[in-house]
C-alpha cells in the first residue's frame, strides 16, 4: 500500500491502524510473511502521520496578527 490511497485518512484514524499492527506484531504470532506486509503497511501509515504533522506544524509556525499581519510563532524557548 503506498501513501496515496491513505490521502484522505484523517490523522487519528491513521493512528489507531498504525497503533493495531504494532500490537499485533509485538505479540509474535504472525506468519512472516504477513508480518512483512504488516510492516510496510505501518511504515506508509508511519509516514502519513509524520506529513500530516508536518503541515500542522508549518500552519502553527505562522499566525496572523490583528493588523493581518502575518508573523512566525515563537516558542518559549525562543523568547528567552
Amino acid at each position: 500500500m503506498t501513501n496515496e490511497i491513505y490521502e484522505n485518512i484523517s490523522f487519528e484514524k491513521a493512528m489507531e491502524k498504525l497503533e493495531t499492527i504494532v500490537e499485533k506484531l509485538e505479540e509474535g504470532e504472525v506468519p512472516l510473511e504477513k508480518a512483512i506486509a504488516m510492516y510496510q503497511e505501518g511504515m506508509n501509515l508511519s509516514n502519513v502521520c509524520h506529513e500530516k504533522l508536518q503541515r500542522v506544524e508549518k500552519q502553527m509556525d505562522r499566525m496572523v496578527e490583528e493588523d493581518g499581519e502575518i508573523k512566525p510563532l515563537l516558542s518559549e524557548e525562543d523568547e528567552e
